[in-house]
């Protein structure tokens, strides 16, 4: 049987369920030992015995309860898009709490095949599970993978197969979970006002089940006449609620899920067999969490960290920096000699010397520290830390008012502030969502680094390590005092406590953390080949233009522009006409700004002579505040635009714009004065 089949893959956040998608699709989708890493739908397809079989990579979520917008996207996929066939991903280790996930999509009525995955860890810990008693009380395959070593995956790929061409399938038509009398006999009641307008893309049992828990959203997938039936049918399980909850003195909510609990208790009970022999002491992790996560010593601990970091960029990627710096110049030097002897143009030399080679090349002198950032911050999230980053920051958040979750996104944004914004997507709460999304670009993004190590280098020699991570510290604390202030005057809503799963300590997977460092560096080289050329291209033109003017002089078109913005930074301290156009096309891509200053003033060893004579230690100071904190690039507000509304991506532009000068302002001046 040939053919195109679509699988969904459903799991919970950490349960190596994108291990599972790369090892099926073989392709290279971000890994993390911490919740949250897929937070849209990703596709990849493989072919099998004549058949296309595409993967779709559901956001990792723990129940089918659209809470969340990453749950919702789950769920919408599931009910609209109805898959041919689902794997519901399990780390086997924690058994328990990944089979409520199962249970619902059971009830859901989803053609199942279940991955024990992460079975490799669950024999460390003495867990034994017996795969056949399980898939026959599931009346499903199940198969043991361990993904990130494709263990299993043959296996399930050929499961896969078997169960697509198996167009008969049925579940059985007992359920697996059964509530308490009264419950099964108010969903009886429900289902019965329901089966009507039943449509083929739902269950009857899963759709009552989730209108008791309070989702009335689900009535749009009914097929109903008007108005006065949804009121009639929600007016109906409003009344059933009440009067379970009366007779039964506990929540409806409380009761559906002791029962899936219990169920699950006994499933694992009757399939798990733990070694007599497995130590009980207690396990390295959690020695390491009594030190990582101490109240008094969890935070010291987390900024140590990224002290020694940053140190490292310095020491390590200063050193291959200056090596490419050195390069740099000697080959335009090369270049202008070569291109003279044979009388080139003067305007052709200038375009590649000033603007490709002085403006990208300025760029990418600052790659190897960039590398060693992300190869550091790689280590750190699949040795399972930076989830633990997260947890020890809560309680600041906390102190504040601020959601605890938020700081998940938070720690994303020192990457890249797109992706961070969209981890907003597992907040619960939308406030919460839009609170968060306004202060991540507050985090220092990747992309700032090349600003950062630039002037530190320049006027921080001593020092330079301790500067670049005041840049992060400073980002963390104006985004918590910003988040604080519209917390406590736009949305003024309830603090949500962080709640996540802390995954265990493991050895860091070097083949997939290097994999990642490649896929950064790559984008970051594709942006300086893409974004940065056509912009210092641009700057280029504009410094030439009209002809006949001196080079990046004031009578230029770009010292035009310039001259527009400098009034504006005689405040912060850097009112000279060149970081006016360099921060206006640092809009465009962070990285420009660096690019822009080695257009104009000549490439990367001219560059540090002549920034010593424009600037002071203390305006270079505010400079780079300005940098970090001033309007986002445009990929950054384009995606506030499409998780939060136009309205919230111009707030972002301006909040963020004035909050930079009135802070690099404030720097400057009291520091003048004290000096």
């Amino acid at each position: 049987m040939s053919g195109r089949f679509t699988v969904a893959l459903a799991g919970n956040p950490n349960s190596g369920k994108t291990s599972v998608f790369n090892a099926l699709t073989g392709s290279n989708q971000r890994v993390g030992n911490w919740p949250g890493v897929t937070v849209e739908k990703k596709e990849g397809k493989f072919y099998k015995d004549g058949m296309e079989i595409k993967i779709v990579d559901l956001p990792g979520i723990y129940s089918l309860t659209a809470d969340s917008i990453d749950q919702k996207i789950a769920v919408d996929f599931l009910i609209h898009e109805r898959p041919d066939l689902v794997i519901c991903v399990i780390d086997s280790s924690n058994f328990e709490r990944n089979m409520y996930l199962l249970t619902q999509l059971i009830e859901m009525g989803q053609k199942l095949v279940v991955a024990l995955n992460m079975s490799d860890i669950a024999e460390k810990d003495g867990i034994l599970i017996n795969e056949k008693k399980l898939s026959m009380i599931l009346n499903c395959p199940v198969v043991k993978t361990v993904a990130v070593k494709k263990m299993g995956i043959e296996e399930l790929k050929a499961i896969l197969v078997d169960e697509l061409r198996n167009s008969s399938y049925r579940r059985k038509s007992e359920p697996l979970v059964t509530y308490p009398n009264a419950i099964e006999t108010s969903l009886t009641k429900i289902m019965e006002k329901i089966k009507t307008y039943q449509t083929k893309e739902i269950n009857l049992r899963w759709l009552s089940i989730n209108l008791f828990l309070g989702d009335m959203s689900l009535l749009k997938i009914l097929n109903l006449k008007d108005e006065g039936i949804r009121r009639e049918i929600e007016k109906i399980v409003l009344q059933e609620t009440i009067d379970l909850q009366k007779s039964l003195g506990e929540d409806i909510d409380i009761l559906i899920a002791n029962s899936k609990y219990s169920k699950i208790r006994e499933i694992y009970n009757s399939v798990a067999l733990r070694k007599s022999d497995t130590k009980a002491s207690v396990s390295l992790t959690a020695k390491l969490d009594r030190l990582i996560i101490n109240k008094y010593l969890g935070i010291p601990i987390f900024l140590a960290i990224m002290y020694i970091i940053f140190t490292l960029v310095f020491s390590v990627g200063g050193f291959l920096a200056d090596f490419i710096d050195s390069g740099m110049t000697n080959f335009g030097e090369f270049l202008t000699r070569n291109l003279e002897s044979i009388n080139t143009s003067s305007t052709l030399i200038s375009f590649l010397v000033d603007g490709v080679i002085g403006g990208v090349g300025s760029v990418l002198v600052f790659l190897p520290n960039i590398v060693i950032l992300y190869l550091l911050i790689g280590l750190l999230e699949d040795i399972g830390y930076m989830a633990r980053a997260a947890f020890v920051m809560d309680r600041i958040m906390q102190f504040l008012g601020l959601p605890g979750k938020s700081f998940i996104p938070l720690l994303l944004g020192f990457g890249c502030n797109v992706p961070a914004i969209m981890a907003t997507r597992t907040l619960d709460s939308e406030k919460d969502r839009i609170l968060t999304i306004l202060i991540t670009p507050l985090m220092s993004c990747s992309a700032r680094l090349p600003i950062y190590v630039l002037f530190a280098s320049v006027f921080f020699q001593k020092h330079q390590a301790l500067v670049v991570f005041s840049m992060y510290v400073i980002g963390i604390v104006v985004a918590i005092a910003v988040g604080k202030f519209f917390s406590a005057t736009f949305f003024n809503s309830t603090v949500s406590p962080l709640i996540m799963e802390l995954p265990i300590y493991r050895l860091p997977r070097l083949g997939y953390v290097l994999l990642r460092v490649w896929q950064r560096s790559s984008m970051f080289l594709k942006k300086a080949g893409t974004i940065i050329f056509s912009v210092v291209v641009l700057v280029w033109l504009l410094s030439s233009l009209p002809f006949g003017v001196e080079y990046a002089s004031e009578k230029s078109v770009i010292g035009y522009i310039g001259k527009l913005v400098e009034p504006i930074l005689k405040l912060p301290g850097f009112g000279f006409w060149q970081a006016g156009v360099a921060l206006v096309f640092g809009f465009l891509a962070k990285e420009v700004v660096v690019g822009t200053l080695g257009t104009l003033f000549g490439g990367e060893d001219a560059l540090r002579t002549v920034l010593a004579g424009y600037f002071t230690p203390l305006s270079a100071y505010s400079f780079m505040l300005f940098s970090l904190i001033y309007v986002p690039c445009a990929a950054t507000v384009a995606i506030i635009r499409q998780e939060a509304g136009k309205k919230w991506a111009w707030f972002t532009v301006f909040y963020t714009t004035f909050l930079a000068w009135l802070i690099s302002t404030l720097v400057y001046q009291i520091g003048k004065f004290f000096a």
